[in-house]
């Protein structure tokens, strides 16, 4: 095993190593992760027919842990080409139309769709890269019947109280978002109707807001959005609310990490925090507030069509 990279993901950090990891470790911890990891892949390198591309999850604690991509030669030598820390979930968050583009820095790739319920494009790091090159090889055409697993890691994030909603509130919401995805719908299926309601309903939503920020604190009116966070396009802002609480811990280090379930209008994550980095107490019903980098397992129906 060789080519290790001095350059470690900063958010190594998410799954309890809140001290950087020297070089020399990483490369003890990946020589034996790889004799013995949680899974792994192979598969062909299009552009070298003696070489083989391979990926290995080492696990550290439960569901989470670190991937090592890189690739066989010739004579079975294995070279690291880039590592990240990873959270896993089983539940399944869009099934949105799908699609998947190549990154020019490695061979890694984004997914990218549209959920109409957080209103954005996602764009995410694809964490079962090799499946997808077996699944559907060099075509990056949008995908139709796969779901996609969202998780998250986050270096800080802020624990906020639920917002008091009565059984009507919670009526008026689910029918004001019924309503709204069906004109998305429409709009993006040419409803020049629909698409001029949508602005309406949106400039009616900022004049409401606005005339409740005179007095109140923003937190306390809006329950949950999701938003691009600076220039990379994997990075979010989240603010949602909490399903699950569970607390981990990492097997080398011994630090203790939390992954939260988080539900964004109805867009569910699993997000891992380390407990550090964490603002406050989590609790399911309360809200989590923070910056994420998203990646995402795509889950492939055994017919797939393009």
């Amino acid at each position: 095993m060789t080519g290790v990279s001095s350059r470690v993901n900063k958010y190594m950090r998410a799954i309890g190593f809140s001290k950087p990891p020297k070089r020399d470790e990483i490369s003890r911890l990946i020589e034996r992760g790889i004799s013995n990891p949680s899974h792994r892949a192979y598969t062909t390198d299009d552009h070298d027919e003696n070489a083989l591309l391979a990926q290995f999850d080492i696990e550290l604690g439960e569901d989470f842990g670190i991937a090592v991509c890189g690739r066989f030669d010739e004579g079975d030598q294995f070279y690291t080409e880039y590592l990240y820390p990873y959270v896993n979930s089983g539940q399944i968050s869009t099934a949105e139309e799908l699609s998947v583009e190549s990154r020019v820095d490695n061979d890694s790739f984004a997914g990218i769709c549209d959920d109409l319920r957080v209103g954005v494009t996602l764009i995410f790091r694809v964490r079962n890269a090799i499946e997808y090159r077996k699944n559907v090889h060099t075509s990056f055409e949008p995908l139709k019947g796969a779901a996609v697993s969202l998780t998250a890691l986050s270096l800080e994030g802020t624990i906020l109280l639920p917002i008091y909603k009565t059984d009507a509130d919670l009526r008026r919401k689910a029918d004001y978002e019924e309503q709204r995805i069906q004109w998305m719908n429409a709009a993006k299926n040419g409803d020049d109707l629909a698409a001029k309601k949508l602005t309406m309903q949106e400039v009616d939503l900022y004049a409401n807001a606005v005339s409740h920020l005179q007095y109140e604190d923003v937190y306390s009116i809006v329950d949950h959005y999701l938003m691009p966070y600076g220039a990379e396009c994997e990075l979010y802002t989240i603010l949602g609310e909490i399903g699950k609480v569970n607390l981990r811990k990492n097997r080398k280090t011994q630090e203790e990490i939390y992954v939260l379930t988080v539900n964004c209008n109805g867009l569910c994550m699993d997000i891992a925090i380390n407990q550090k980095d964490l603002y406050g107490e989590p609790a399911v019903g309360r809200r989590f507030r923070g910056v994420i980098w998203m990646q995402g397992k795509i889950e492939f129906q055994n017919s797939l069509t393009r």
